[in-house]
């Protein structure tokens, strides 16, 4: 934790618990809660972090009934879990339902060697996640009942609606209203702040306030913000409406930054639209990470646009040491690739994955997501992907579709769901496979994902 300065009015900011049937720190941080830390210090706010996923709290030696999982080569790993009881509209899904992260004891000793501070900021992940966050929220209301809590994040934007009935939050802030937060704090502490640059400058932004963690095992950062494709499943456009790119420079400059600062060895990209016009952008910055002689490996968990790799960023991503590849081919369908806005055809991959070959990726470092249970998809679709990716000599990952608020696919889902998609978010959640039907059921996926783990199949056929 920083040290606190007399005189400045006192934050608290709270990453919440995953509830789930599933989850994993897949270089998984809060980094917009820790870009808001950074610009309420440079507006000066002093700063509580709580983070209810540290693996790292000390308090954890004290049960010795959880498991503290180590951390990978690359610094991704398991969450800290227990089993716990099922929300009664998922009573008959026959899986154990957990929480991730420290037991909330531990979370509310830290809140009570707190004093009140004068408001309390709360990030949301997934849309079925919002257990998690209703939890922290009455807690914190527990101990600080005077205290103003605000939320934003991914569940408060696209289901704002539940989010201010049963959050228990006294704000709310979508993605899209974001600027209003110094604003909103400024009312509720008196201060006046000198604001920060424009929401398109992402070059303004001050570097996240990565110290407040106890231990960093890899830094997250985003080079540009939105997606300029409108792909209909993605809540892309939803949560950044604006496209915006930062100086590639820069971005070298900030993980040069962490490096001699934290010898931090494992970056993740969270860029929606990495390769987005590359020579402009990805080629010049993977260019200057070689120029200066930078020695990490990067990770891009979100899926790149395959359009963007050619035979010269391939080598780049290659030469840059860039260990984890995951390309978003989602289906080798022509009519649904087109139908969910195109952004990919089965050619454009072809020729991605020999580049990737070429330039030394072996099969299985070639990661391709494919979409299982769209509304209306056949599971013989989804077979029939799986078996180009691999003939075409990569690693298919099937990922089950989660019906999100507001974006195109939502009404179709929604008509075609057996949950309550409207009115329950628990129903979003891609493990129950929301859009199930007599042509794609849970026991056609698990054969699905059977067939996908096959790996020597890729290596025969590559």
């Amino acid at each position: 934790m920083i040290k606190m300065l007399m005189g400045k009015p006192h934050l608290l900011l709270i990453n919440p618990w995953i509830y789930d049937f599933a989850a994993y720190d897949y270089w998984a941080k809060p980094l917009g809660l820790l870009i808001w830390a950074a610009i309420l210090r440079e507006n000066g706010y002093r700063i509580t972090y709580l983070d209810t996923l540290d693996i790292h709290h000390p308090g954890l030696k004290n049960y010795p009934q959880l498991k503290i999982p180590p951390r990978k080569k690359y610094g991704d790993g398991h969450f800290v879990k227990q089993v716990v009881t099922k929300p009664p509209v998922l009573k008959n899904i026959p899986r154990n339902y957990r929480r991730y992260g420290i037991p909330p004891l531990l979370l509310r000793q830290d809140l009570l060697h707190l004093k009140p501070p004068a408001a309390v900021l709360v990030t949301s992940g997934m849309t079925y996640w919002y257990p998690g966050v209703r939890e922290v929220i009455q807690i914190v209301k527990e101990i600080f009942p005077a205290v103003p809590v605000i939320l934003g994040g991914i569940y408060a934007s696209l289901c704002p609606s539940h989010a201010r009935k049963y959050s228990g939050a006294d704000y709310l802030i979508t993605s899209q209203e974001e600027g209003l937060v110094l604003n909103l704090l400024n009312q509720l502490t008196g201060k006046i702040s000198k604001g920060y640059g424009p929401q398109e400058d992402l070059d303004s932004y001050p570097y996240p306030a990565w110290d407040l963690l106890r231990s960093i095992d890899y830094i997250v950062l985003f080079t540009t913000r939105g997606c300029p494709y409108h792909c209909s499943y993605c809540a892309s456009p939803l949560l950044n409406p604006r496209f915006c790119k930062r100086n590639p420079l820069k971005v070298v400059d900030e993980i040069q930054h962490w490096v001699k600062k934290y010898q931090v060895k494992n970056f993740a990209f969270y860029d929606d639209a990495l390769l987005w016009q590359p020579e402009e952008h990805l080629i010049p910055l993977l260019q200057e990470i070689i120029r200066r002689g930078i020695k990490v490996n990067f990770h891009c968990p979100n899926g790149l646009h395959v359009r963007g790799i050619t035979a010269q960023v391939a080598r780049l991503m290659y030469l840059s040491q860039f260990r984890t590849l995951r390309l978003g081919l989602e289906t080798s369908s022509h009519q649904r690739q087109k139908e969910t806005g195109g952004k990919v055809t089965n050619e454009e991959f072809i020729a991605a994955v020999k580049y990737l070959q070429e330039a030394g990726y072996h099969p299985p470092e070639i990661g391709v997501y494919l979409l299982a249970g769209l509304p209306e998809q056949p599971a013989e679709e989804v077979e029939e992907s799986v078996r180009f990716v691999q003939k075409c000599g990569a690693r298919p990952i099937i990922t089950e579709y989660s019906p999100l608020p507001g974006t195109s696919l939502w009404k179709e889902a929604v008509l075609h769901s057996p949950f309550d998609l409207e009115n329950e978010p628990l129903f979003h959640n891609n493990s129950l496979l929301p859009c199930q039907w007599e042509k794609f059921t849970p026991s056609m996926l698990e054969r699905l994902k059977s067939l996908s783990r096959q790996t020597d199949i890729v290596s025969r056929m590559s």
